[in-house]
């Protein structure tokens, strides 16, 4: 790479380029949304398709709409941006470029499984470019993201830091008569003062059952002694994400709640203790999974236990499932992975933003591991 491309992102043209050797490809295509945003600095919606272009030798090049090119230049670092009028076709566009770039017979390196890569658009590349090989790089949007650099962590720790502070503003608030509406309010404007790139908050529902009160039906409900609320906070800093839950009792604890409280804690540190490289996924969900069946706290567990924190934009998608924890997951952990583990029964909910280290897991997320009492 040559000298203008920012240490972090040669960090990242270079873990793609070392997936494009092992499968010898001349040339790789990113286009997810998430994809584009790791390896340039920026991303945009696909309201037209736009990608990047990164040749295993030389620099790289964006395509997009003519009308993004000006903040894409100013958003990221890669210098050679073309864009199409909306009046072009944006395949046709690119395999003109292929060509002229003398990429019209090489093998191009694509995940299938990206979004953004349907059946259709690969029909137009393949027949316009009949001498091309088009070789499928698994789950690669994906897979390239799993270990994060030391900016990235820093990143979702800034994140976390702002979910902290939004979570005791909640708290502090919350009182017989608040409404889930309102924690909602407190939550996103907390999010915006202190940096977050939207005030997007995640579920904040009154907390039931044993897990399916997680994804509940956002409405204003008027709490009352005695009720949950469960507060999930999802800020993201330059799209980067981090996640955090808690529940806030509307008065005093009854002592099951106490007693169910502290063994979903108690569970969910030793799980984090053992989040060290080389660590089997499944064996980390066991000390959750099963230590929540054997207290008796939870009749079934079949919702993962952990999954992917990372980079967060506009896709179909809302969380990274690549990598879960489940008891059918036997691949190892390794530095600088970071997850949002979570564990719930009983209407209670709790959850950390947390990276791996050789030391064992260490959470980014710092708000006290406990119930947190409405008011204080």
């Amino acid at each position: 790479m040559t000298e203008i491309v920012p240490a972090e992102y040669a960090w990242r043209v270079e873990r793609a380029r070392a997936l494009m050797a092992r499968e010898n490809c001349d040339l790789m295509i990113l286009d997810s949304g998430e994809s584009l945003a790791w390896i340039s600095g920026y991303t945009v919606s696909e309201t037209m398709y736009r990608a990047v272009f990164l040749p295993r030798e030389g620099a790289p090049w964006f395509i997009l709409r003519a009308l993004d090119e000006a903040p894409c230049r100013e958003g990221g670092w890669i210098t050679d941006v073309s864009g199409y009028p909306d009046t072009a076709s944006p395949e046709t566009f690119m395999v003109e470029e292929l060509r002229r770039r003398g990429f019209a017979d090489a093998r191009i390196g694509v995940d299938f499984n990206s979004v953004s890569w349907n059946p259709a658009r690969a029909q137009v590349f393949t027949t316009a470019l009949p001498q091309a090989r088009f070789v499928n790089l698994v789950g690669a949007t994906d897979s390239l993201r799993w270990v994060k650099s030391a900016h990235e962590i820093a990143q979702i720790a800034n994140a976390a830091a702002i979910a902290d502070s939004a979570m005791a503003q909640v708290a502090a608030a919350a009182r017989p008569g608040f409404t889930t509406r309102e924690a909602a309010a407190i939550a996103a404007a907390s999010f915006l003062r202190e940096g977050a790139d939207t005030g997007e908050t995640g579920p904040i529902v009154r907390g039931s059952g044993s897990h399916e009160f997680l994804h509940g039906l956002f409405r204003t409900d008027e709490l009352a002694p005695g009720d949950i609320l469960h507060v999930e906070l999802i800020p993201r800093v330059a799209h980067y994400g981090a996640r955090i839950m808690r529940p806030i009792l509307i008065g005093a604890p009854t002592a099951r709640q106490n007693e169910v409280a502290e063994e979903l804690v108690r569970l969910q540190d030793a799980q984090i203790v053992a989040m060290r490289p080389g660590a089997i996924a499944s064996d980390v969900d066991r000390i959750v999974r099963q230590g929540v069946l054997d207290a008796g706290l939870r009749a079934e567990y079949d919702n993962v236990s952990a999954y992917t924190l990372g980079l967060y934009i506009r896709t179909p998608r809302s969380s990274d499932f690549s990598r879960v924890f489940l008891p059918d997951q036997h691949w190892p952990l390794e530095e600088n992975m970071v997850f949002h583990v979570y564990t719930t029964a009983e209407g209670l909910g709790f959850s950390e933003s947390v990276v791996v280290t050789p030391e064992g897991g260490r959470r980014l997320t710092q708000t006290p591991r406990r119930m947190l009492l409405a008011g204080e």
